[in-house]
């Protein structure tokens, strides 16, 4: 594609996730526009096919459905398909819609589907590393704020006594998930960028220790 092409299909699927209601403030268009540019970046460093990324990355939250829903698990399926429906309507390229479709539906960390693609490895990689680091930080405690979850347990904030509970306890996440992602990651340039992050909140909960007087973070 052109880059006329490609800037005008950005505004039309920039356009149509304005369109989108979301599930939670952590999946709104910043975080859809965040994905994109990370997933362009590691599609540049990996020679990838932009053609089948650039869509996938718009639309991969083009359902989104809240983390305690029942069919949340499905979510990254429902939203392959609209997003196939979608592109058919603007007359993409059906020969790039299994791709799309794939990276779209692999992507999801609750779906558990294993990415075949060098495109939905990069897809999966950039929304995984959207969260960590700082941004990975402001968007937990959305979603915990969502839960009625508490920064920290004021009796044991890093469960050095205690079974870890994310959902009670926002800080809890980054030890059950967040900092897992970075070995999770499939690409060289992804998963520097996301133990960088990695680091980057590590350092939070040691300046969060401080703070409130607990050693050792």
């Amino acid at each position: 594609m052109t880059s006329s092409q490609y800037l005008k299909l950005e505004q039309d699927l920039e356009s149509y996730i304005r369109s989108l209601e979301t599930a939670d403030l952590a999946h709104d268009l910043s975080h859809i526009k965040r994905v994109v540019a990370a997933a362009k970046q590691l599609g540049v460093q990996e020679k990838a096919n932009l053609d089948v990324i650039i869509p996938a990355a718009w639309l991969h939250d083009c359902v989104s459905l809240p983390k305690d829903h029942p069919k949340r698990s499905q979510a990254s399926k429902m939203a392959g398909k609209k997003a196939v429906a979608l592109l058919r309507s603007l007359q993409y390229p059906e020969h790039y819609f299994s791709a799309i479709a794939h990276a779209i539906e692999a992507h999801s960390f609750s779906a558990n589907i294993t990415p075949e693609t060098l495109e939905a490895k990069i897809v999966q990689d950039a929304d995984r590393i959207d969260a960590l680091g700082a941004i990975g930080i402001a968007r937990c405690i959305q979603v915990s704020t969502g839960f009625n979850s508490a920064l920290y347990a004021t009796d044991d904030p890093f469960a050095e006594h205690r079974e870890l509970n994310d959902k009670a306890y926002c800080i809890d996440h980054f030890h059950t998930k967040l900092f897992k992602l970075s070995a999770t990651m499939n690409t060289q340039a992804g998963r520097q960028e996301a133990e960088r992050r990695t680091e980057y909140m590590k350092g939070f909960l040691r300046q969060l220790g401080h703070e409130i007087g607990e050693a050792g973070q």
